[in-house]
Formats: C-alpha cells, sequence, structure tokens
C-alpha cells in the first residue's frame, strides 16, 4: 500500500510553526515527512525560508516520523563535506529515521554566494562527486580527496548515526533518473511522474524507493482554493526549467503573473473541501508509480486541512496501491 507523508514547506512557514506541523502531521496519521531546503521562497508573498537543519534537529525530538529532505543541494551554496555532517547529526538524532534527499538545485537558493550557475550536465556531474564524498565521510574514517569540482583534505567525521544516511535523488527527465539509479537508495519526483519513474527503473533503479510529492489547498470553497494557491504558490505550475534558473523570488512573480491563473492551479493541486479530489490526485502519483506521496498544505487553514485528511483522506489513501 501506499504511504501518505506531510511536506512541510520551509518557504512559507516559520520554524515553529513547522514544529507544530510536524506534530499536527503525526497526530492525523501521516507517516512521514519532507522538509524543503531552501535558502530564498520562490516568491516574496510566501515569506520565510529557515535554516532546515536547525528545523530538522528540532523537529527529530519532537515526533517519531522519518524524516526527508526534498531537496538539499549539496554543490555549490554549501560545499559536500559539511553536508555530509549537518546529515550525519540529523540521522543521529531524528527517532524515526532521516533520508538525505538531494538534487542538482535551483539558481534560486545557490548563486548567493556569486558562484556560476553550471549548466545541467555539469550540475549532475558536481552532484554525483559530492554524493561519493559525503559516502565516503559516513563511513568514519580519514578523508582526503582532490576531485574535478571538490577537495576534501584530511576530513573525518566523528559524530555519525549507527547505519549511514540513505540518499534520494531528485529526477526530472531520462538523464537524471539514469544518474538517481546509478548513484541513490531512491528517487524523488514532483506530482505523478511516470516517464521519470520508468526510466529510473529501466536504468537500474527497480526495487528502490520512489517519493513524491504535491501542493494542497484545503478551504471552504474549490473556486476560493484555487483563488487563493494562485497568489500564494503560483509557481507549482510553472513549466519547464525556470525554477532551475531564475535568481529571485521577484523574477517567478513576473513569470507567474503572465502565465498562471486558478484554473491552472486548479488542475495542477487539489483544492477545495472535497475529499475525492484530493484523493483523486493521490491515487494518480501512486498509478505513475511512487511508493510514498508527501502533501503541503499551501499558505493558511493547517487546521482545515488536518482534519480534513484525518478523518475523510487518510483513511481511504492508505488503500492506495
Amino acid at each position: 500500500m501506499a504511504r501518505i507523508g506531510y511536506f512541510l514547506s520551509t518557504e512559507e512557514h516559520g520554524p515553529r510553526d513547522l514544529i507544530d506541523q510536524a506534530r499536527r502531521a503525526e497526530q492525523a496519521g501521516f507517516q512521514e515527512l519532507w522538509i524543503s531546503d531552501h535558502y530564498h521562497p520562490w516568491l516574496d508573498v510566501q515569506g520565510e525560508s529557515p535554516f532546515v537543519w536547525s528545523v530538522i534537529g528540532a523537529i527529530g525530538e519532537a515526533v517519531d516520523l522519518p524524516i526527508t529532505t526534498a531537496v538539499t543541494c549539496p554543490t555549490v551554496r554549501v560545499h559536500p563535506a559539511v553536508v555530509a555532517q549537518a546529515a550525519a547529526t540529523s540521522a543521529a538524532l531524528a527517532r524515526g529515521g532521516f533520508t538525505l534527499g538531494v538534487g542538482t538545485g535551483e539558481a534560486l537558493n545557490e548563486h548567493i554566494l556569486g558562484d556560476p550557475w553550471p549548466a545541467t550536465a555539469r550540475r549532475r556531474e558536481m552532484l554525483e562527486e559530492a554524493v561519493d564524498i559525503m559516502r565516503r565521510l559516513w563511513k568514519g574514517g580519514l578523508v582526503s580527496h582532490e576531485g574535478e569540482y571538490y577537495t576534501v583534505d584530511t576530513a573525518r567525521l566523528y559524530t555519525l548515526p549507527d547505519t549511514p544516511p540513505e540518499v534520494y535523488v531528485s529526477a526530472f527527465g531520462d538523464a537524471a533518473a539514469e544518474m538517481a539509479a546509478r548513484i541513490g537508495d531512491g528517487l524523488i519526483t514532483m506530482g505523478p511522474s511516470a516517464d521519470t519513474v520508468e526510466a529510473f527503473r529501466a536504468a537500474g533503479g527497480t526495487g528502490k524507493p520512489v517519493q513524491t510529492g504535491i501542493k494542497a489547498c484545503v478551504g471552504d470553497d474549490a473556486e476560493e482554493a484555487r483563488r487563493y494557491a494562485c497568489s500564494v504558490w503560483p509557481n507549482d505550475a510553472l513549466p519547464g526549467e525556470a525554477a532551475q534558473l531564475l535568481p529571485l523570488p521577484r523574477h517567478f512573480q513576473q513569470l507567474t503573473d503572465e502565465l498562471i491563473t486558478p484554473e491552472r492551479i486548479g488542475e495542477q493541486m487539489p483544492c477545495g473541501p472535497d475529499p475525492d479530489v484530493h484523493l483523486r490526485h493521490l491515487a494518480q502519483c501512486v498509478e505513475a508509480g511512487a511508493d510514498t506521496v508527501f502533501v503541503s498544505q499551501v499558505g493558511h487553514r493547517q487546521d482545515a486541512f488536518f482534519d480534513l485528511y484525518a478523518e475523510h483522506v487518510l483513511p481511504e489513501a492508505k488503500r492506495l496501491g
């Protein structure tokens, strides 16, 4: 059966609210947690972006649910040796377990130190080298590395979990899916992504877990919920590679103002109070090959979301697959 998790959005909520949502998710019956890792929100209206590793530490003490980053970019803004230490400490602390979800990142978060934003193929190469460095450090020995992209000089991690963190790799498209199958313990996607899942499994990922995430907007009225979601999270419906290339929240606002409508948002995410609408979107993800689907309530009305899912959605959703 499919597992259903809650997606903690660091772009919209401060650290204390995220900890409270993690508790609410556990009480409602969600089985796992995703948490985003951003330096900037997608749009200024979303309004938050706490340091994810501090929040993970607090959540790991507050709940017993497994936690996965969705996703961390260990290549530009933060050196992989530092991410390896952060992930090892999180895995040692989180009572429910910790998985490091990684990806090639977005300019939105990674440009802040003034480094050039590499082309996609180069970012995949950087990620592969970064994952290799982290896995070596998690073995506990002294590591030195002179690679194409990174240098590590006699580094050793002294605080380690009982078992090394698993690494799930985010992928969109065949080339990234092949890399994810080769270097990852699992796959991360967004929304129903049957083609990516198929490419992942064909490249050697058969038997490895597949996780995906969706946004939702529970409200009293479907039309009002679509309008609200469009005002707060229109970037969910952006096509193509814009999400990887735009450097500032205002650029996302400019683009979404031109392209995204409430109707389009309604096609992209479940909106409103009808549990069948939410179940339909979850089912599409499971049918596309996801083993675990994570849901995030857009913006306000967290109480209404958790009530709806606890009472009407999760009891049915756990039968999916």
